[in-house]
């Protein structure tokens, strides 16, 4: 464990137009945060003054160009550029989509070699991100390249957990993505996340169907019965608690997800129009699977908002103290699961 609790955080400062960086400031305006991590955004002091003195913030930043020279206790500014940028709040830039991704490809090189615990992410803009060097539709792809493992998108809060079969796939090719090895793949990294990530040592996880009504016996699609109840019932003979597939419609509004540590949907606005509408705000997108921990906050730049002060932080909050959790969890996973013979007493 880290000195006095003193996780590592890694912050990617998003897109720069956006409201990243007016959440982040207000985040650690409440220096009791620095009892719990040390922040290091990966920017320039530059960007990060001239945030500071248009949001009022009274935050004062431990300029540096290395990690060796982190301070504990601060919140250090990492320069990865050192020219001046053009900030245009609210616009959509290409350029300011270049500055985004080398503050978030920094910040990835960090967590990989070590020098930073966790990474929390501020939003960037998916279509100004895009380059010969960069194709992906968003972190999460990004992130499954850069590290270890196999990523999922995973939305959590304290009593709600969706994660999704497909994430970034146009609805027109949702069913020919599913198949028994994406299934078997994707509850199998819920169920470990769920038992590594949030100690919950029997987990009981439910699946939404692909189609409306689970197809109605094959008149609204057979890829239900086909594909995804066969699976599961697979999946069931091995001893872990899943269940489904559940009719989307009726599923949360009839309080079901209640009875559950973890709710798996088909594709991305089957899961996260539900849970945006039941967590805006509080949630926090998490990418389980990897080998490192990596949040971010539930929603995105906010460009109609941005700059004018008016953007809430609780979502980035929420997002930190999740990575910080996580990684203590990970932590204590680890502990108790390597080689437990060294750790029993000795019988005489």
């Amino acid at each position: 464990m880290k000195e006095a609790e003193k996780i590592l955080v890694g912050i990617s400062i998003g897109d720069l137009n956006g409201i990243g960086g007016e959440i982040i400031l207000k985040t650690f305006e409440d220096d009791r945060i620095l009892d719990f991590c040390t922040p290091v955004i990966f920017a320039s002091i530059k960007v990060m003054s001239f945030l500071k003195t248009h949001f009022k913030s009274s935050i004062n930043f431990n300029s540096i160009h290395n990690t060796n020279q982190i301070i504990s206790g601060k919140v250090n500014v990492f320069n990865i550029w050192k020219e001046p940028v053009n900030i245009d709040f609210g616009k959509e830039d290409i350029k300011i989509g270049e500055y985004a991704i080398k503050s978030l490809a920094a910040a990835t090189k960090a967590l990989k070699n070590g020098e930073v615990d966790v990474l929390l992410t501020a939003p960037i803009n998916k279509h100004n991100i895009q380059s010969e060097s960069f194709n992906f539709p968003g972190h999460t792809d990004y992130l499954a390249q850069e590290l270890e493992g196999e990523s999922l998108m995973f939305m959590v809060t304290d009593t709600l957990r969706v994660g999704l079969l497909t994430d970034h796939v146009p609805v027109k090719d949702v069913a020919t993505h599913i198949t028994t090895e994406l299934i078997e793949s994707k509850i199998n990294t819920v169920y470990t996340s769920l038992q590594k990530d949030f100690k919950i040592r029997r987990p009981k996880i439910a699946v939404l169907g692909i189609n409306p009504h689970t197809g109605d016996n094959g008149v609204i699609g057979t890829e239900d019965d086909a594909i995804l109840r066969p699976t599961l019932n697979k999946i069931k003979e091995s001893g872990k608690l899943v269940y489904g597939p559940y009719a989307a419609d009726s599923f949360f509004g009839s309080n079901n997800y209640k009875n559950f540590d973890a709710i798996i949907a088909s594709y991305h606005d089957q899961g996260l129009i539900p849970f945006k509408t039941l967590s805006f705000g509080q949630g926090v997108n998490y990418t389980a699977g990897l080998n490192k921990v990596r949040t971010s906050p539930d929603h995105g730049t906010a460009y109609e908002i941005a700059g004018k002060g008016e953007a809430d932080e609780n979502s980035f909050k929420e997002a930190l103290f999740t990575a910080i959790h996580i990684f203590k969890n990970r932590l204590d996973y680890n502990e108790i699961t390597s080689n437990p013979l060294k750790k029993a007493p000795r019988k005489i």
